[in-house]
């Protein structure tokens, strides 16, 4: 009745090493190793509750892992969990807050060094990196705290505080003054949810992704959705779509069972039209929950809905055919062709279909939207764009001149407006219209030096690439122009970040060094991350993904990308060679072929 689990939290290296003018009686150790805790109760596999103080016994790196999961579930019990990790005689030193005011610092675990000490306690000091504040309300903010150490004592829970005593466990002495919660605590012991806000024309549903603890029922869990919804959209997301009518609130808590749930709200406004989007947003943000709604709006019951039929009825998102792969050969676009999957021709007339970079097509509607990046003298470069029926014939071009430009993408909507899309040209980001004119984007950022942008399915969100780190943002297409809203950056382990875009609706996929070039599947919050391929071997200057979604049924995880001039495809993971490209003659004896470039998928 959940969503699919999450993603796995990325394993940290074991590292070894010794101290200088440590005493004769210490034995230092480095523990930088993640690892499953010792699980109490278990949904689908994974504990819902994090384990007791005692269920380590007497092993230090266990228990330091179990004490970072300690806050995890229901926040009102977060400070008495870990607080019975914590040694009586110095509970006291952990400041308790309540209501609202509960927060879980997420934390990436990096290092643990564990020093033995002649009083036989343990210091333990861990290496960390910040990922953001978990709040009540299941949202996942940027981290406030700047520390990357957090040192804390052990002593064992035996009489006197000394012994190895595995009944007796360990306790933590001089605790943090916060709640500190890893990101393989995350992963194990919640479930991440996505609800739903309706951007600002009300014309498309846009994700906004939360945590539930998996101790949460079913039962509970309808409640706990609506007060979420009931308390709008996360701060980042906030510009581009819209909450609740104002003083919206739940009258009582949303109850049900046996598949039929009721929902109360007192809110403004009879709006029929209003009331059915309400619904569908409920239905969407409810996961994959089964059974019957009942809406009431001030105690008057609207007609009982089935949830999954609702679902069915109301797509998130119109993709009615399945992605074909192109890619840009000799300056032409062309098919790319692999066994099992649809390839259709290049919706572009042959006399446009020249001097072209890299490439972005899309379908809208009835239209087809084409924008490239085409050469222009030597090292100099324009955007062609060009819209209509299949094939397009008629391309506009930009006036200036650029260095360089990276591939363009569309801003999608659901609707005959005029299409508008985002590109990066000499560093700064803009957005063109139909006509190929480019008008210059603000964006509220440490570094003006922008080098990559993603668009999701959406068209409401945005992830960029500028200064080297990893960003989201939303998007306002209100008076026919296109706003960013405030960035939020997101925190990586990857480094030297050089191209992304949108796997799902609610993963990136990164590329970037991880001691080599890799590329990483991210949360659109950065708390998790997958790595998806170590070994590429080179920097990657092009990545395109098919974003999927939960109301298209075809595989997720399919993304092509260049590194070193030489294009490749995952699953299965293998270079895309010149046999691949359809409609070409083969090189004369003895000549090479040329290698396909700039890969990206048509839907």
């Amino acid at each position: 009745m959940r969503r699919q689990g999450l993603l796995g939290a990325l394993g940290v290296v074991l590292l070894l090493g010794a101290g200088c003018g440590i005493p004769e009686a210490s034995d230092v150790r480095v523990d930088g190793k993640g690892g499953t805790a010792a699980e109490a109760a278990s949904v689908n596999g994974r504990g819902s509750e994090p384990p007791s103080r005692t269920a380590s016994g007497s092993a230090n790196d266990a228990f330091v892992r179990n004490f970072l999961s300690a806050a995890a579930g229901e926040s009102d019990r977060a400070y008495e969990r870990v607080k019975q990790f914590v040694a009586p005689e110095h509970r006291s030193r952990l400041q308790e807050k309540k209501g609202s005011e509960v927060a879980l610092t997420v934390v990436r675990l990096r290092e643990t060094v564990f020093t033995l000490n002649s009083d036989s306690t343990t210091t333990v000091k861990i290496t960390v990196q910040q990922i953001g504040v978990l709040g009540t309300n299941g949202t996942l903010a940027p981290p406030v705290a700047t520390e990357t150490e957090y040192e804390f004592g052990l002593r064992s829970g035996a009489l006197g505080g000394a012994g190895n005593d595995e009944r007796a466990g360990l306790y933590v002495l001089n605790p943090p003054n916060v709640l500190l919660l890893s990101d393989v605590a995350l992963q194990q012991y919640y479930q991440d949810e996505s609800i739903y806000f309706w951007n600002s024309d009300r014309s498309r549903l846009v994700p906004d992704q939360r945590y539930l603890p998996l101790a949460v029922p079913d039962e509970r869990r309808v409640n706990e959705v609506v007060k979420w919804l009931v308390g709008g959209p996360s701060e980042w997301l906030r510009p581009g779509v819209v909450g609740l009518p104002d003083r919206t609130e739940l009258i009582n808590n949303a109850t049900g069972a046996n598949g039929r749930w009721e929902v109360n709200l007192d809110m403004s406004g009879d709006d029929k039209t209003r009331i059915d989007q309400l619904i569908t947003q409920l239905a969407w943000s409810l996961g994959d929950l089964p059974g019957e709604l009942e809406l009431k709006i001030r105690n008057n019951s609207q007609p009982v809905q089935d949830l999954n039929e609702r679902r069915m009825s109301r797509g998130l998102y119109p993709i009615t055919e399945s992605p074909q792969r192109f890619g840009v050969y000799e300056g032409a676009i062309r098919p790319l062709d692999f066994v099992g999957e649809p390839s259709g021709a290049v919706p572009l007339a042959a006399e446009v279909n020249r001097n072209i970079v890299s490439a972005s097509l899309a379908r809208d509607d009835s239209r087809i939207l084409a924008a490239m990046v085409v050469t222009s003298g030597k090292s100099r470069h324009r955007l062609a764009v060009g819209t209509g029926r299949d094939p397009v014939s008629v391309l506009n071009r930009s006036g200036p001149e650029y260095a360089s430009i990276s591939r363009p993408v569309w801003l999608r909507t659901i609707d005959s407006r005029p299409a508008r899309g985002l590109v990066v040209a000499d560093g700064r980001l803009y957005r063109f219209d139909e006509a190929a004119r480019m008008y210059p984007v603000p964006l509220n950022l440490p570094s003006t030096e922008v080098t990559a942008v993603a668009a999701a399915l959406d068209g409401q969100r945005v992830a960029l690439i500028a200064g080297g780190r990893l960003y989201v943002a939303a998007v306002n297409l209100d008076g026919g122009g296109v706003s960013i809203g405030p960035p939020r950056s997101l925190v990586t382990s990857l480094t030297g970040l050089t191209a992304v875009d949108w796997g799902s609706e609610d993963r990136l996929m990164v590329a970037g060094s991880a001691g080599q070039p890799a590329i990483y599947e991210i949360s659109v919050d950065g708390a998790l991350e997958t790595p998806l391929r170590t070994d590429v071997g080179a920097k990657v200057s092009h990545l395109a993904a098919y974003p999927t979604n939960r109301s298209v049924p075809l595989p997720s995880g399919a993304y092509m990308y260049e590194a070193n001039g030489v294009a490749y495809r995952s699953s299965p993971f293998e270079r895309i060679e010149a046999q691949r490209v359809r409609d070409i003659a083969p090189p004369p004896a003895g000549v090479r072929a040329s290698n396909p470039s700039a890969p990206f998928f048509l839907y």
